[in-house]
Formats: structure tokens, C-alpha cells, sequence
């Protein structure tokens, strides 16, 4: 008797660049997204390639899957993962309430409102807490913002713009003390400075010369959507 044919498998990102458009890996995908989730990775494209195949077939799209995705696109900034996501949502979908609260949360990241998104976040914990490590993420989304606009930062604004206060803020100023380059001047409280690490935009004068403008691997994700 001749052997019988060698079963090939494939991880869901070989499946997605094989043949994005087709529909038998939807259910796969979804799987995806809880086990991105569960594991607390994340892969854009394979994201993409479900929004889109829920495009071809309404009757298929979960609100939940959706609402996974577009958290960990959230998680995902300063990357415009969120509005590509977004781009591929029918507008009667994004009237959903739940996706409606995620696309206010993203409007207030985007504008750097940290104390409006704090208190959005808090009326809607049980709509975030399904994704672990989102805090963490915002949180480390908020100092990278900071560090762009300051070269010192206030006690009281940092506590604002990440949202932990008392003996959890000073861990976490004594952790990125000495993981992350921080330096404490003299001051107690209030009144207490943290020196951030220089870059060029808190420090121009370390500006390079190059063209301002979104990064190349930025722009190269957008073309797959409008495709």
C-alpha cells in the first residue's frame, strides 16, 4: 500500500500569507485573538486579514473579537494600528456602544488628555480587564509621550498621566530610576522632579537632520488596507 499523503500544518501567520481572502481560516483567526490575548502577544496582520474577511461576511462578525482587537491596537500606540482596525469596521459596528467607548479612550490618547482617559477607563474596567496587561501598555504609551515634551516632569503631572499615586508611584519611579535612565532631583512631594533621558524632541539641539514624517513601517501597513 503507497503511504498516505503527509499532513502539512500551518501557524496562522503562514495562512495569512498564503491567502488572506480566504474564508475557511476565520474561525482560526478568531482563535488567534483569544490566544494573543491569553498569551499576551499581538499580530496586526493577522487582525487585519479577520476585519477584512468579516467585510466579505457581516453574518460571521463577533462584536467580542472585534472589541479584543481593537484593545490590543489601543495597546499598541504610538503605532496607528487602532485607526487601520478602525478603517476596516463598518460604521453601523462601530455604533456598538462598546466600540463606541474604545473609539472616546482613543481619541483621548491620541490628544494626550491621560486624566479624561483614566476616568473613561475606570467607568468601563469591565470592558478592558478581558485583555491583561492593558494598563501597563497605556501606561508605557503615556511616559513615551512624556518624554517628548519634557525634560523634567513634575511629580503631580507624571501621578496624572499614569495614573498610580503614593507608595505604587514611587516604585515606579524608583524602577525606572534604575532601568530606564530617570533621575530624581532634590525635592520632596509635590515639588519633586524627575529628570527624563534626553532625545531630540525634549532636547532640540539633538535633532538630526532628517525629513520629518510618519516611520517607512508605518506607511507600508496602510497599503494592505487599501488594497
Amino acid at each position: 500500500m503507497g503511504r498516505e499523503p503527509q499532513q502539512v500544518s500551518y501557524t496562522v501567520e503562514q495562512l495569512v500569507s498564503v491567502n488572506p481572502y480566504n474564508p475557511d481560516i476565520l474561525t482560526e483567526l478568531e482563535n488567534y485573538v483569544n490566544e494573543q490575548v491569553s498569551s499576551q502577544t499581538y499580530s496586526l496582520d493577522a487582525n487585519l486579514c479577520l476585519l477584512r474577511l468579516y467585510q466579505f461576511d457581516p453574518t460571521r462578525l463577533s462584536i467580542a473579537i472585534v472589541v479584543r482587537i481593537l484593545i490590543k491596537a489601543l495597546m499598541a500606540m504610538p503605532a496607528p494600528d487602532f485607526s487601520l482596525c478602525l478603517f476596516l469596521i463598518p460604521e453601523p459596528v462601530q455604533a456598538d456602544e462598546q466600540i463606541k467607548t474604545l473609539i472616546v479612550l482613543s481619541h483621548y490618547l491620541e490628544t494626550a488628555r491621560f486624566r479624561q482617559f483614566w476616568d473613561e477607563a475606570a467607568k468601563n474596567h469591565s470592558l478592558l480587564e478581558v485583555v491583561p496587561g492593558f494598563e501597563q501598555a497605556i501606561q508605557a504609551y503615556a511616559i513615551h509621550v512624556l518624554s517628548l515634551s519634557y525634560q523634567k516632569v513634575p511629580r503631580p503631572v507624571l501621578a496624572e498621566t499614569i495614573n498610580i499615586e503614593g507608595l505604587s508611584l514611587d516604585k515606579f519611579i524608583e524602577y525606572h530610576v534604575a532601568n530606564s535612565g530617570w533621575v530624581l532631583e532634590k525635592g520632596t512631594g509635590r515639588s519633586q522632579l524627575i529628570v527624563l533621558p534626553r532625545n531630540e524632541f525634549n532636547h532640540p539641539g539633538l535633532k538630526k537632520n532628517s525629513s520629518d514624517g510618519m516611520p517607512f513601517e508605518h506607511i507600508t501597513r496602510i497599503f494592505p488596507v487599501l488594497s
